[in-house]
């Protein structure tokens, strides 16, 4: 694993490759791939694009790295602090909970999700997406719902999350307000819960 921040003989810090790769997420999030340049993440990170240099041999590299980490903290992370919880039902909500707070604090999912025609994108959005639906259905089967049924479920479940993220970044006022929206998204867990 990439240590953060380095020090160097005098106290100075030395940027890792994580904290280039945290900056062009930033950057993805703000304003989409074309906001990854090298010159301007120097100067927000306040270095030169040598510490660049130093750590990736392309703009490419540094868009692969940033994708690499936002499928490491946004899906395994999460998965893996979720597992400590035995109750599926209680992973399930705790899950939207947090995801839908990541995507009304940070464009990043929507930003990813426009530049999609990038081969890099695509690659990592797709396997991220499975991962991700792969994980929804699991919760649904430990539910106790068939498979076909789970696969379905997740999906739905999915789906909802980036329609939130897409409202909660375009038109945030199509949703409910502040306890409203914990309402609206513990209705939604509800519709995704209910047997016929």
């Amino acid at each position: 694993m990439v240590q953060r921040r380095l020090r160097e003989p005098g106290g100075r810090q030395r940027l890792s490759a994580l904290d280039w790769a945290d900056a062009a997420l930033t950057a993805i999030g703000e304003g989409g791939l074309a906001a990854v340049a090298v010159e301007p993440l120097a100067v927000r990170l306040g270095t030169t694009k040598g510490s660049f240099y130093w750590h990736f041999a392309s703009r490419e590299a540094l868009i692969e790295a940033a994708l690499l980490r936002w499928e490491e903290t946004r899906t395994e992370a999460v998965i893996a602090a979720l597992s400590a919880e035995p109750d599926p039902e209680v992973r399930l909500r705790s899950l939207f909970t947090q995801a839908t707070e990541a995507v009304t604090e940070s464009p990043l999912e929507v930003s990813l999700l426009a530049t999609v025609g990038h081969p890099l994108v695509a690659t990592v959005v797709r396997r991220v997406t499975e991962r991700r639906l792969g994980y929804l259905t699991q919760l649904f089967s430990e539910l106790g719902f068939k498979p076909e049924e789970a696969r379905l479920r997740g999906t739905l479940g999915y789906t909802s999350f980036l329609g939130h993220g897409q409202l909660v970044n375009a038109v945030p006022e199509a949703l409910p307000p502040g306890q409203g929206r914990a309402h609206h998204l513990d209705s939604i867990i509800d519709m995704l819960l209910r047997r016929d």
